[in-house]
């Protein structure tokens, strides 16, 4: 395949050093591009206020990040994105926008220089309820050359806006990976389960808290280990003291990258009942799920969302309705019988999710 791109300029809503998979997902395309020779640059938020840890993070890499300082006036960021998309655009043959404000300013953009417009969708940002912002993403996306969705659930919502929206799964990076020798932590509960992600209502920690009584009865040593941005651990304890489970959950907060792959290795079946939220936020694939099943966990996660492209029915793990407690015991004793090999099986399925293999269909997309 001829490459003909002279640059790929990335647009994204997050990036690294915090947490979130649309962040991950951007560094990724923008790490693998870099890896085969393609100019990139990423234009995306500072998250935090000083940006300290932001700006060490972007030194580390071989590509360029330019980012949009956090204001109190929000609009001022908007202004500012526009600029930079305008100054930089100009060396740029692809523009890839990725989450909710990239696809709404590339789209603008559009209006003015001719260029090769690729937007990727995950899920929530194509999912407003509000009817206003949910005409504007359409009338967005439409802008767009072509549109790749990371899930056919995510490709479904949109699927009469754009005639051409290809669906790329979410991967891994197998070669960091492969050179990861976790630990296994000396931590209590048995069995063991773990859900990584922003503590919020779509990805699911209350769903799970909501059914530990019933499941308490029939593994009395259960402990529940949540991993990630304590966004709404407050809510979520009060809850959980509430129905008199609060002594079976471990709320970890933000781990590293060391401690995330320790907690995998240890634990015996990662949970993720995610939902819609009222304001359309919705799970749109759930790498998290991937990279647990390349430490050997089998995934149990909820139907009715991009989770089910991220878990293969039965070999990497399983379906349920986020709120049927009988359906999640049923899964969990298929999942933990060793019989069941799902071990070996979930291992197998991350194999499949490498970046080093999808980066090559995103290259074809964008250069077909």
């Amino acid at each position: 395949m001829k490459n003909t791109a002279k640059h790929i300029l990335l647009v994204s809503s997050e990036f690294p050093p915090l947490p979130g998979g649309i962040g991950q997902h951007a560094y990724n395309l923008a790490q693998h591009f870099s890896a085969q020779k393609i100019g990139v640059s990423v234009i995306t938020d500072q998250r935090r206020v000083l940006g300290t840890e932001e700006a060490l993070f972007d030194q580390t890499l071989d590509f360029k990040v330019h980012r949009v300082a956090l204001k109190r006036f929000r609009l001022l960021m908007y202004f500012t994105r526009i600029w930079l998309l305008f100054k930089h655009i100009k060396t740029a043959d692809v523009v890839l926008a990725s989450g909710k404000f990239s696809l709404w300013i590339v789209a603008f953009v559009s209006l003015f220089y001719k260029r090769n417009y690729i937007a990727v969708i995950h899920g929530t940002e194509v999912n407003f309820s509000h009817k206003i912002l949910k005409i504007a993403v359409e009338r967005s996306l439409k802008r767009f050359t072509k549109v790749i969705a990371v899930s056919e659930y995510t490709k479904s919502l949109v699927a009469e806006v754009h005639p051409d929206i290809v669906v790329i799964p979410n991967g891994i990076d197998l070669k960091t990976l492969d050179g990861i020798s976790p630990k296994h932590l000396d931590v209590k509960g048995s069995p063991k389960l773990i859900t990584v992600g922003n503590v919020t209502a779509r990805k699911g920690q209350l769903n799970v808290i909501k059914q530990l009584p019933e499941l308490l009865k029939v593994y009395p040593d259960l402990h529940y280990y949540i991993v990630g941005l304590p966004t709404e651990k407050a809510a979520f304890l009060k809850t959980a003291e509430a129905l008199g489970v609060a002594d079976h959950i471990t709320f970890y907060g933000r781990a590293t990258d060391e401690e995330l792959y320790n907690f995998l290795h240890t634990c015996d079946a990662f949970v993720m009942l995610s939902q819609h939220t009222a304001t359309g936020d919705v799970e749109g694939f759930g790498i998290a799920l991937i990279e647990a099943n390349y430490f050997g966990l089998p995934c149990i996660g909820a139907t009715d969302c991009g989770i089910t492209d991220a878990i293969k029915e039965g070999y990497s793990g399983r379906l349920v309705c986020n709120t049927s407690t009988a359906a999640l015991l049923a899964a969990l004793k298929d999942v933990l019988t060793p019989e069941n090999d799902y071990k070996t099986q979930a291992k197998m399925w991350a194999q499949q999710h490498g970046w080093s293999t999808i980066i090559h269909t995103y290259l074809k997309v964008i250069y077909s």
